[in-house]
């Protein structure tokens, strides 16, 4: 699993991003296409277009084309998931997300599946979404009625035991001062060094753990940022998640303690993600046959 590529569209303020991955063991072997075009919301277009191509590991067969956008929100979910069910207080009952967008979505499910959530604040720099959101949001599978939209970050952040954003910004929209006592914090929007979400005094503060230590010292400003600035070295971050669900590494220590996963996202993900839905999409017999 190299580290994705990219190709810069400046004029457009896009990038094409290249993901492949191929896990031997299991025979699984995928390739997912993302771009990501900044003028798109004025145009009316989705700001992220993406399709997962999944290939047979035996013979290099293309095997399924998928929609990305579902998969990846899914996928990145269940890391985060994954992480708070790890990281985060075992009383935690109050989550705070920042983004209203298909992340956000997937960012509240997961973390009402893994703790008991009676209270969650949206804040968005749109507050028609952020209201929208709250409102097609409350009670949905695990997540309580009480969604509420709110008019600024610091609102959201104030009583938050669990802290998730999902934003393309390139500055920080989570400030240390902000946040609550022993709070855990969930990022997954940056994936470039010129994206930080983050400010860099929370992640000074914070036990760090990342899906890739790889990708979050290279691809993500939330890590870079602060690197740059001389405020963390490289060993700052204390473990990959997988680490930690292995038992080689220790995760939160005591209740007032900060802690952070950093999600850029992993192309193993995806294609362990592909491979189910092909599984089941087959079983069900879902999905149009073509020749290629």
């Amino acid at each position: 699993m190299p580290l994705r590529s990219r190709i810069h569209i400046p004029e457009q303020e896009g990038v094409l991003l290249t993901m492949p991955a191929a896990l031997l063991d299991d025979g699984e072997m995928a390739v997912k296409l993302v771009t990501v075009f900044g003028k798109n919301p004025a145009r009316g277009f989705p700001l992220i277009h993406a399709v997962l191509l999944v290939l047979d590991a035996e013979n290099g067969q293309v095997l399924s084309l998928m929609d990305a956008d579902v998969l990846t929100a899914v996928r990145t979910g269940a890391g985060v998931g994954v992480a708070t069910d790890l990281l985060a207080p075992a009383e935690a009952n109050s989550v705070a997300i920042i983004g209203s967008g298909k992340q956000a979505v997937a960012q509240l499910d997961a973390v009402c599946s893994v703790r008991d959530i009676q209270q969650a604040w949206v804040y968005s720099p749109n507050p028609e979404h952020a209201q929208s959101f709250a409102e097609e949001m409350s009670g949905v599978g695990p997540i309580p009625k009480d969604v509420r939209a709110v008019s600024s970050s610091a609102k959201a952040l104030k009583d938050a035991d669990i802290v998730c954003t999902a934003t393309t910004s390139t500055t920080p929209v989570i400030s240390f001062e902000h946040l609550k006592t022993g709070a855990h914090v969930n990022a997954v929007g940056s994936f470039q060094t010129t994206m930080q979400e983050i400010d860099s005094e929370t992640i000074r503060n914070a036990l760090v753990v990342v899906d890739s230590r790889e990708s979050a010292l290279l691809e993500t400003g939330d890590i870079v940022t602060p690197l740059k600035q001389g405020l963390i070295t490289p060993e700052h971050i204390h473990a990959e998640i997988g680490e930690i669900i292995n038992g080689a590494k220790s995760g939160r220590s005591s209740q007032d303690q900060l802690t952070f996963f950093k999600s850029c996202g992993v192309a193993a993900q995806d294609a362990v993600t592909a491979a189910i839905a092909l599984k089941n999409a087959e079983r069900e017999n879902l999905g149009t046959l073509a020749n290629l």
